[in-house]
Order: C-alpha cells, then structure tokens, then sequence
C-alpha cells in the first residue's frame, strides 16, 4: 500500500515558470473595462476616506 505511481506525484514548477497573469487588453471594449474597474476602484476609495470615517 506505500507504492506510489508516477502520476500520482505532484508535478514541480519553478518559481519563473509559475508566474503568470498577463493582462491582454487587445481589444477597446476590454481596455474601457479595464480602465472603467481602476477608475470605479478610485472613486470608491475616496468616498470611503472623506465620507466613510
């Protein structure tokens, strides 16, 4: 019962291959989200810090 088969071992990744995350912001729909998102993100922390307390 301690046999382990090769495919049931975790596979190793470096650190430089696990990172990933790219933003693509090909097209002007994604970008107007995208800037949309950072903008409402902005607005909503200001409201917080005058009118949040």
């Amino acid at each position: 019962m301690t046999e382990h088969d090769s495919d049931d071992q975790a596979q190793h990744i470096s650190a430089r291959d696990a990172r990933g995350g790219r933003i693509v912001l090909n097209t002007p729909a994604r970008r107007a989200v995208f800037i949309g998102g950072l903008v409402a993100l902005l607005v909503v922390a200001l409201l917080v810090r005058f009118y949040g307390g």
